[in-house]
């Protein structure tokens, strides 16, 4: 079995899931980890015996290593994978993927260039809940799609924000649905299609941030289903749900906990629901849940069979799309059609 060598960028909140599923995956070692922060590197250089590097591109330089993860704040996380990408590392990023269409688009035709591979961490497609929701779309047991809801109900203080400059700024992170609810809004899409229009509110009611704390937002999908989005970091006094909910012609499905990981309710025919809610895992300790494991490993068996990893640039690109068509309708107050025409990025350029 081959092992492959990974360097983690950004030793911030999200990166000890990947550090600590690279420890238990098999081929897989991490080599590096790299932060400007001199007390977040040495913590996370001492605690998985690796290297540690202050600056980025000296890390890049390191030909032990074969995948870097990008865990920084969102604003860098195009410019940090074009150059590891141009580096000839396959490049694992956390969401958002960019903070526009443009950096997106970018980052794809640089790893096409190169040849490696890119992958964006929306590691909820693989919670047990969601794998067997997805087959259930995939097996067309829903019957004809008539509605879906993607709900976000969590808490982010004003402590949350204060940790670091960045957080809930137009240039590094956006508002609720860029930071907190774009894996919801991942699955969404994934299990009803593209996205044919829709029409958002926003609003900043508590926090004095950038971008917003509350969300609404109702769309039409190209098989004419619809679709509602309700995202919120207002939620007190701590975090209450995130939950999925699909609806079709012969069944319907809810999927909640914490994290989207636990069913809440599973209505098909012949389907004995109450032995179903019954066998489930554990509740995850956080909103992260379990999968960053899987999706690493995933991305790792996407190198060795030279294939498209399962969470693709081009499929991170959708989530990134939909949530810069609700900023622009939220703006302009007016319904928005996708594919985007435009390039649009958040903040005064909108």
């Amino acid at each position: 079995m081959k092992t492959y060598r990974f360097g983690i960028i950004g030793c911030g909140r999200i990166s000890e899931n990947h550090m600590e599923s690279i420890k238990v995956l098999p081929g897989a070692r991490l080599a590096a980890v790299c932060d400007i922060n001199a007390e977040a590197l040495t913590k996370a250089s001492r605690t998985y015996d690796c290297k540690g590097y202050t600056n980025y591109q000296e890390m890049l330089a390191d030909s032990n290593i074969d995948v870097v993860n990008i865990c920084t704040e969102s604003g860098l996380h195009a410019r940090i994978a074009i150059d590891a990408i141009q580096a000839g590392k396959h490049v694992l990023v956390e969401k958002p993927m960019a903070m526009s269409l443009a950096e997106a688009d970018r980052m794809i035709a640089a790893a096409r260039k190169v040849g490696v591979k890119l992958g964006v961490v929306h590691q909820n497609r693989f919670n047990k809940a969601i794998v067997k929701l997805r087959k259930a779309v995939e097996f067309e047991r829903f019957g004809k799609l008539t509605h879906a809801a993607a709900v976000v109900r969590w808490n982010r203080n004003d402590e949350y924000y204060s940790q670091a400059p960045w957080r809930g700024t137009w240039e590094q992170d956006g508002g609720c649905l860029m930071n907190q609810s774009i894996h919801n809004i991942d699955l969404l899409q994934w299990m009803m299609g593209p996205v044919e229009s829709l029409f958002a509110y926003t609003a900043t009611n508590l926090r004095d941030i950038e971008g917003e704390d509350i969300g609404a937002v109702v769309l039409k999908f190209y098989n004419d289903a619809l679709g509602i989005i309700e995202a919120t970091t207002t939620i007190y006094p701590t975090n209450l749900e995130e939950t999925l909910s699909i609806f079709g012609s012969n069944g319907t499905a809810c999927i909640g906990g914490i994290a989207v990981n636990k069913i809440e309710a599973w209505r098909f025919p012949g389907d004995n629901e109450a032995a179903i809610l019954a066998d489930q895992g554990n509740e995850p300790p956080n909103v992260y849940g379990f999968g960053h494991a899987d999706i690493i490993d995933d991305f790792m068996q996407a190198i060795t069979e030279d294939r498209e990893p399962a969470v693709s640039g081009e499929e991170g690109r959708k989530a990134l799309e939909i949530i810069l068509a609700i900023y622009h309708s939220a703006k302009y107050k007016k319904e928005v059609t996708l594919p985007l025409k435009e390039q649009f990025t958040i903040g005064i350029g909108l």
